[in-house]
């Protein structure tokens, strides 16, 4: 009987310092990315990684560590604050997206980057502001943690980077966005076709008076305007 307790304990004890020396070498390994990572990045770079329809940006704090805003549909389901920490999917984000519900986070780099390449301070080239100092940046970035109410044209990761690094809340990927948008709704082609609607939805309805007349103009003619 006391052999085998003795093989037991000795199982045991080999289990636990196999256990001890893969964690030690895991915080090892975080450790030397971490620091690696501060060779590339400095602390209050704009880090941005282009997704599938969009670019998504953030503020580097230093010690592989981002600062992103990013919609997140588990902050509406849940209040265990373990599974709204744990790397956003993209389901997760699409559905945080509809809702309009998101948080300023920091994550790790890999989980921030999501596979795709890393570009640092790109916009520097394209805003016509000058950089604030890096320590500035990243206790900006830092101060706005929490819940935030998201909007993917006026409140994004974009606007939220861009106030950190430049003090200007702009969005240059929303403003190309809504630009597209008008060269594509507001042209004469489509107020000319909106004048044909509704006049035939006049003469299917009957309605021929000039109060009417002047009501289905209007869209027509306010596009026309803009176009």
């Amino acid at each position: 009987m006391w052999l085998l307790t003795l093989l037991a304990l000795i199982f045991s004890t080999s289990s636990s310092s196999e256990q001890r020396r893969k964690q030690e070498e895991e915080e090892e390994e975080e450790g030397q990315r971490e620091s690696n990572y501060d060779l590339i990045f400095i602390r209050g770079d704009l880090l941005q990684v282009h997704r599938t329809f969009y670019t998504h940006f953030g503020i580097y704090l230093g010690g592989g560590r981002v600062a992103h805003l990013i919609p997140d549909v588990m902050l509406v389901i849940s209040n265990d604050p373990i599974r709204i920490q744990q790397v956003v999917t993209n389901t997760r984000l699409i559905l945080g997206a509809l809702l309009k519900t998101a948080s300023v986070r920091v994550d790790q780099v890999e989980a921030f980057a999501y596979g795709a390449q890393i570009h640092i301070n790109a916009m520097d080239k394209m805003c016509s502001c000058n950089a604030l100092p890096g320590e500035e940046v990243a206790l900006r970035a830092e101060r706005l943690q929490g819940s935030v109410c998201f909007s993917p044209l006026w409140f994004n990761c974009e606007h939220y980077a861009m106030f950190c690094r430049y003090n200007t809340a702009v969005s240059f990927q929303s403003f190309q966005f809504c630009k597209r948008m008008r060269k594509l709704l507001l042209n004469r082609l489509v107020s000319m076709v909106t004048a044909v609607m509704a006049v035939l939805m006049l003469m299917y309805l009957r309605l021929f008076s000039v109060g009417s007349a002047l009501l289905a103009a209007t869209p027509s003619f306010l596009i026309w305007m803009a176009a």
